[in-house]
C-alpha cells in the first residue's frame, strides 16, 4: 500500500517535471522519450522497466554497461538527467503497476541474472526497487567501470557480487522503517553529491 500511495503521489507531483524532461529529450535527439528494457523481477519474472531515455536509440545493441561520464552514446540531456538520477523517476510507473517497489535490489538484465549463484538468487524473493543500499554505495559505478580494462569483466567479477552481497543483507532486514530511511538517504546522496 505504501508503494502504491507513494508512487501515485509522486507521479502526480512530478508530472510537470516529467513534461519538461520529455520535451528536452525530444528536442535533444531523435527517438522515444522513454527507454524500455526487459529486467528480471520478483521470482524471476521478466518485466519492462521505464526510464527516461538518456542515450541514443539502439545504444544497448552493443554493450549493456555504461562506462564513465563521457560515454559517447549518452545524449546531452542524458548527461544531466543521469547525473541527478532523473532518468530513474519513470520507474514510479513500474512501482504503481506492482513490478517494482520504491526500495529493493535493483533489477538486473537476464544475461547477468543467469550468472547468479543459488545464494544470490535469493535477491529475487523480493520486488526490485528504484533505490537500494547497493545503488547508494555504488553511485559512482560508471566511473569504476570506466577505469577498468574490461568493464564487463569488472562488473561480473567485482561490482555485481559486492552489490548482491549488500542486497542479500537488505532482504534479511527489509521493513517499512528501513525502506523510509533508505529513501531519505538516497535523496541526501543525490542532493549533496
Amino acid at each position: 500500500m505504501f508503494d502504491i500511495f507513494a508512487s501515485g503521489l509522486g507521479l502526480i507531483c512530478l508530472s510537470p517535471l516529467f513534461a519538461i524532461l520529455a520535451i528536452w529529450i525530444k528536442l535533444d535527439s531523435k527517438g522515444p522519450v522513454f527507454y524500455r528494457q526487459v529486467r528480471v523481477g520478483k521470482n524471476g519474472k521478466d518485466f519492462r522497466i521505464f526510464k527516461f531515455r538518456s542515450m541514443r536509440p539502439d545504444s544497448d545493441k552493443g554493450r549493456l554497461i555504461t562506462v564513465g561520464g563521457h560515454d559517447p552514446r549518452i545524449t546531452r540531456s542524458g548527461y544531466f538527467i543521469r547525473k541527478y538520477k532523473l532518468d530513474e523517476f519513470p520507474q514510479l510507473i513500474n512501482v504503481f503497476k506492482g513490478d517494482m517497489s520504491l526500495v529493493g535490489p535493483r533489477p538486473e538484465v537476464r544475461r547477468y541474472v543467469d550468472l547468479y549463484s543459488p545464494e544470490q538468487m535469493k535477491v529475487l524473493s523480493v520486488r526490485p526497487g528504484i533505490t537500494s543500499l547497493a545503488s547508494i554505495r555504488y553511485r559512482n559505478e560508471n566511473d569504476i567501470l570506466a577505469a577498468a580494462d574490461d568493464p564487463d569483466k569488472c562488473y561480473i567479477e567485482k561490482v555485481m557480487p559486492d552489490k548482491l552481497k549488500i542486497d542479500l543483507e537488505y532482504v534479511e532486514k527489509a521493513s517499512l522503517p528501513y525502506d523510509v530511511k533508505l529513501i531519505f538517504q538516497t535523496f541526501r546522496e543525490i542532493i549533496t553529491k
